[in-house]
């Protein structure tokens, strides 16, 4: 079976892609979804099991902004739960949407897609609209 594995500017995911999938952005989504639903059920652990053990990048709003190695996730948790803390922010959730752009070379993969990340501010319903880059790579193992 093998396997992709997607940096992104969440997360580096290294995820089995389910058989029979029948398009290359079929494909490339199984990896997307399985973090997205995980990270969304607050289920860290599964989510950070998709990660490659090679370490991952983020980039997002919340300060340092970057994240990069084996440990980021570790520690870009860390730094989003005092983000939420300080903001008063809870019941986060984001749903992606439809890719935009695909491209798939060889071995290499390419997601653009939307994003509406939803949560409450202070217990205010919030929602903001995103995009999220995925970079992916196919193996037989998470790397």
């Amino acid at each position: 079976m093998s396997l992709w594995t997607a940096s992104t500017t969440t997360a580096l995911l290294a995820m089995s892609v389910i058989a029979g999938a029948e398009t290359p952005e079929a494909q490339l989504m199984v990896p997307i979804r399985h973090f997205s639903d995980s990270f969304n059920k607050g289920d860290m652990k599964a989510a950070a099991a998709t990660l490659s053990s090679s370490g991952v990048t983020i980039i997002d709003e919340i300060s340092p902004h970057i994240w990069e190695g084996p440990n980021a996730f570790d520690t870009y948790l860390k730094a989003f739960a005092a983000f939420d803390q300080a903001e008063g922010i809870t019941d986060e959730a984001y749903k992606p949407g439809k890719p935009i752009r695909v491209e798939v070379n060889g071995i290499d993969g390419y997601v653009v897609l939307p994003v509406v990340y939803t949560f409450k501010k202070k217990g205010a319903p919030m929602q903001e609209a995103a995009h999220m880059v995925y970079v992916l790579r196919k193996g037989t193992a998470a790397g």
